[in-house]
């Protein structure tokens, strides 16, 4: 079983505390690591690796829930810039990893704070540091839930 399979199967069960919503076609969950606070993810429901594996109706919607998603985490955490990324070269069952982004947020970086989220160093993205507590995880995922019930209505 793969790492996101665990995960959606947490789900499931009620185990993961990063979970938000089910919508049709995936699951949304908060990122284990809030750099870039509101880091969000958008699970498939399916296990498939490629988005053109998908039937057209179910890649359609999960393309739309996806850009729903993006925008309740725009609105919820104020970016003033959204990244999406479909990569699946570490976890291949596809997930859209949506990146809030803001100004300065790589200001010790380069190229005057801007670039791709992947110009941060790994170590500090992915530092214990960066966990939300569970104060932290809950008041992001309370603010992120109000957006989506608002856009899914």
């Amino acid at each position: 079983m793969c790492f996101i399979c665990d995960r959606i199967k947490m789900i499931k069960e009620g185990t993961n505390p990063y979970f938000v919503k089910e919508l049709e076609t995936g699951y949304v969950v908060i990122g284990d690591n809030q750099h870039f606070k509101g880091y969000t993810l958008f699970l498939c429901k399916e296990h498939k690796t490629e988005l053109f594996y998908l039937d057209r109706e179910t890649k359609l919607k999960f393309m739309e829930e996806m850009s729903i998603v993006a925008e309740a985490i725009s609105k919820a955490f104020k970016a003033e810039k959204m990244n999406y990324e479909l990569l699946g070269n570490g976890d291949t069952h596809l997930h859209w990893p949506l990146f809030p982004r803001r100004s300065g947020d790589l200001e010790d970086y380069g190229n005057n704070g801007k670039g791709p989220v992947w110009w941060y160093p790994i170590e500090k993205m992915y530092s214990d540091d960066n966990r939300p507590s569970e104060t932290e995880l809950e008041e992001i995922k309370e603010a992120l839930l109000k957006e989506l019930y608002m856009l899914l209505k």
